[in-house]
């Protein structure tokens, strides 16, 4: 064989490898077309369709180099237009990604041809519509992230039962109806901010570390989630939820609950001392929690409970607490304590807030109103109607 014949066999062997499958080609081709850079983005400045491997110098491409496909497509950011519905022709893609922009439209219809897909990540754009229900053929899915669009709908049931689904986010679209049963083993879950409603599902996979789902409609008690004994992050705030805030919730591995505005009554009574994880922030404020204040909870850096109706003296370990140094903010203000043991020769460390203000004690107003946010009213107590009334005694005037 003659040297110039050799090189001119290596040349076929590699354009074979390296160049792009026609399908493949024809799909970029047609999610170039649907796509424009917004102003100042040059996101397409390296699309040239004359190059003969698309591969090699497109942005945002990773290929399989021995079979000439798409594995991986991470569009912008800054982009505009629609997601052409040819990106399903992509069938070897592991990977789908749209950085943030102006995207609008719907999400691609067949999924079930990208049966290899395990990251789906289209986020903060303004897509809309439902959920196609060919998603639900993805038993590969790993990570899902839809959040922050238009998207509408009901919640799909087959969306919770993805066998290999380790994170859902959802959060701030329009998706409505109720949360169903979960048995994805799911250990991020997020659907803040969408107009979710109904009882919390019977259970959720014990592997759950984060979960949100604030700014909803949801009601009934939190009870289903006292077997989660892997949560770090919990977020149910502004629903309306009722009930007692279970024990459980109160462990060494949550760092921080979120728990406001929303019609809790109670607070575990019997939670053990030293259980807060070091640095967490509890916040249980807006609620209609009675009953006294559980001495365990001094441990939380932050510790909000303000605006319930909690009575009674404020046990000695938070005034300790705040001492030396363990929690930073303590918000107490408009609840009905009657006592704060404070010795009027300490002094609060200059990294402290707190505040006591509209309750029915007595107290320092350096040291119950000084560091309180600046919409409280400055009222340092009750007056003393409201106290007697609220203690079933007798109206002193």
């Amino acid at each position: 064989m003659s040297y110039t014949l050799f090189l001119l066999l290596l040349t076929l062997v590699h354009s074979t490898f390296s160049s792009l499958a026609p399908t493949d080609r024809a799909a970029l081709e047609s999610i170039r077309d649907s796509l424009t850079d917004m102003p100042g983005s040059a996101f397409f400045s390296s699309w040239d369709f004359t190059v003969p491997d698309p591969c090699s110098s497109f942005s945002g491409l990773t290929c399989s180099s021995s079979l000439g496909r798409v594995t991986g497509l991470s569009l912008g950011p800054n982009l505009s237009g629609s997601l052409s519905p040819s990106i399903s022709n992509l069938t070897h893609l592991t990977q789908l990604i749209l950085y943030p922009g102006s995207v609008t439209g719907p999400l691609p219809p067949r999924f079930d041809s990208l049966p290899l897909l395990r990251v789906i990540s289209l986020t903060r754009n303004r897509l809309t519509g439902p959920i196609p229900v060919s998603l639900s053929s993805l038993s590969s899915l790993h990570t899902l992230d839809l959040s922050y669009n238009q998207l509408s709908g009901s919640l799909p049931p087959f969306l919770t039962t993805l066998p290999q689904l380790k994170v859902l986010v959802l959060a701030s679209n329009h998706f409505s109806n109720n949360l169903n049963p979960v048995s994805s083993p799911l250990f991020h879950l997020d659907l803040k901010l969408n107009q979710i409603s109904g009882e919390l599902p019977p259970a959720f996979p014990i592997t759950l570390r984060y979960l949100s789902l604030s700014g909803n409609s949801m009601q009934g008690t939190i009870n289903a989630l006292e077997p989660l004994t892997e949560l770090i992050y919990i977020d149910l705030s502004m629903n309306q939820f009722t009930g007692a805030i279970p024990n459980s919730l109160f462990s060494p591995t949550i760092s921080t609950m979120f728990l406001q505005r929303n019609n809790f009554t109670s607070i575990a009574t019997s939670i053990a001392p030293a259980l807060l994880p070091q640095g967490s922030i509890v916040d249980l404020s807006h609620n209609s929690i009675s009953g006294d204040l559980p001495p365990a909870l001094a441990g939380a850096e932050a510790l909000f409970l303000n605006n319930n109706r909690l009575t009674g003296d404020i046990p000695e370990e938070y005034v300790k607490s705040l001492i030396n140094g363990t929690t930073k903010q303590l918000f107490l203000q408009h609840n009905y304590f009657t006592r704060f043991p404070w010795n009027s020769g300490l002094q609060l460390p200059d990294s402290v807030s707190l505040c006591l203000s509209y309750n029915c004690m007595e107290t320092d107003p350096v040291v119950g109103l000084s560091t309180c946010p600046i919409e409280v009213a400055p009222l340092l107590s009750r007056p003393a109607s409201q106290c007697s009334r609220f203690y079933n005694h007798s109206s002193t005037g």
